[in-house]
């Protein structure tokens, strides 16, 4: 989003326009004008206010790690700058095109699990009951504005740097709803915390996000995993001071993954594209051009787990090239010894929900 405050400033009353829309839409819902449909199946949500960067894909994939041991989960997402239409299921052969990159993650390191795209949450969901009806809970990704369903747990995110708190609604801030729509989540998260956030810094956040008496609050960060080669995942590889990196990556914020990688290695660059950006030939000469021209003994390219999949469809280019392209996983992790209680408010969710 833009940074300068007089571009702000002429693009206000354009947010103000896009508020009134958002406002007269929660008004149509509050007064059931617009209806929101809810299932006999436990439903859970991930969303956020704010637009990208704030980790939900980690954290569906904390939940999948969490669930799937004991029951069958199925995820539905909406398949962003897919190529296709329509209700999807999710196959490990698919390119990212076809399915999202996104999704097509979640099957690859997940296969167990029932992956479905559909721009309609209200819709996908009664297709997948009908195409796994053994399924026992639905992970929603990126759906907190999706109020056509109405979710039995809504988890809402928001970034330490950057809180729903502090910002505006777009396109003069980042916020796709006004900062009130936050009463609606039953779980707030504040992702992407520094390792080393203190109390102070836990106190000051509950006091300014004011969670209300139904909501908990919880505070987590990334647990970056060993890299493995792109074209072998069971080979791994340490990161040391003595190594450069070229960073490709389209995803949305590079700042919490860069101060990780400039504090594990001697030097990394970075080739960063818009979000969710499908690599083409003229990318691929320009990432092979900049890693040529680095000049370390020790050299390679560090993807994204979410910008594999979309490299994954130049596979015949990686094998050619012979480029050291290492693919960095990541985990999330809760603070303040309250993964217990972030994992018991889940599973409470699920034994008390009632069809």
């Amino acid at each position: 989003m833009f940074q300068d405050p007089l571009i702000k400033i002429l693009l206000l009353p354009f947010s103000l326009l896009y508020g009134l829309g958002v406002s007269l839409r929660d008004f149509f819902y509050r007064r059931h004008l617009l209806m929101s449909v809810e299932f006999n199946v436990p439903v859970i949500s991930v969303g956020n206010l704010s637009i990208g960067g704030a980790g939900k894909t980690p954290h569906i994939e904390y939940l999948i790690r969490l669930l799937d041991p004991y029951l069958e989960v199925a995820t539905l997402s909406r398949g962003y700058r897919r190529n296709t239409q329509g209700f999807q299921i999710v196959n490990p052969w698919n390119t990212a095109l076809e399915s999202g990159d996104e999704p097509l993650m979640f099957k690859k390191k997940f296969g167990e699990v029932f992956v479905a795209v559909s721009e309609s949450r209200s819709l996908g969901i009664p297709e997948i009951l009908q195409k796994h009806p053994s399924t026992q809970v639905i992970l929603l990704d990126d759906a907190f504005q999706h109020r056509s369903v109405h979710p039995g747990l809504n988890i809402l995110l928001t970034e330490y740097g950057q809180p729903f708190t502090r910002d505006f609604l777009m396109p003069s801030g980042r916020l796709r709803e006004w900062r009130s729509a936050y009463q609606r989540a039953d779980v707030i998260v504040v992702s992407k915390c520094p390792g080393d956030i203190g109390q102070e810094e836990r106190a000051a956040l509950l006091a300014e996000i004011k969670p209300f008496p139904h909501q908990r609050l919880f505070f987590s960060s990334y647990h970056y995993l060993q890299p493995y080669y792109i074209l072998n995942p069971t080979y791994k590889l340490e990161l040391t001071h003595d190594i450069e990196a070229l960073l490709v990556c389209a995803i949305a914020g590079t700042a919490y993954l860069l101060e990780f990688l400039k504090e594990k290695l001697s030097a990394v660059r970075v080739q960063e594209f818009e979000d969710h950006h499908y690599f083409d030939t003229s990318d691929l000469d320009g990432i092979e051009q900049k890693f040529a021209a680095m000049t370390g003994q020790k050299k390679l390219i560090i993807t994204t787990e979410k910008d594999a999949m979309r490299l994954m469809m130049h596979r015949q280019w990686l094998l050619e090239k012979k480029l050291p392209v290492m693919v960095l996983p990541v985990e999330v992790n809760f603070h303040f010894g309250e993964q217990e209680a972030f994992d018991a408010a889940v599973k409470d969710f699920l034994l008390n929900f009632k069809s």
